[in-house]
């Protein structure tokens, strides 16, 4: 960090919300999205939502065979 920020006026926690919530970005390669969004499509639902229900079910098949 640079020796000429002055952070002597911040405040610390100013912009610190408990309860909010971080969107992450997720970056598919081309050839994934356009393959999911013809799938949603297909399925008449948002490509988040079938992106979801797909981790969702890999979730379930991860814990069904953890010991």
């Amino acid at each position: 960090m640079k020796d000429e920020y002055d952070f002597s006026k911040g405040v610390r926690g100013k912009f610190y919300r408990p309860n909010a919530t971080l969107n992450l970005p997720v970056y598919l390669d081309n050839e994934v999205r356009i393959y999911l969004q013809e799938c949603a499509h297909s399925k008449g639902v948002e490509v988040g939502q079938l992106v979801n229900e797909m981790l969702k079910q890999d979730i379930k098949l991860i814990e069904a065979v953890k010991p």
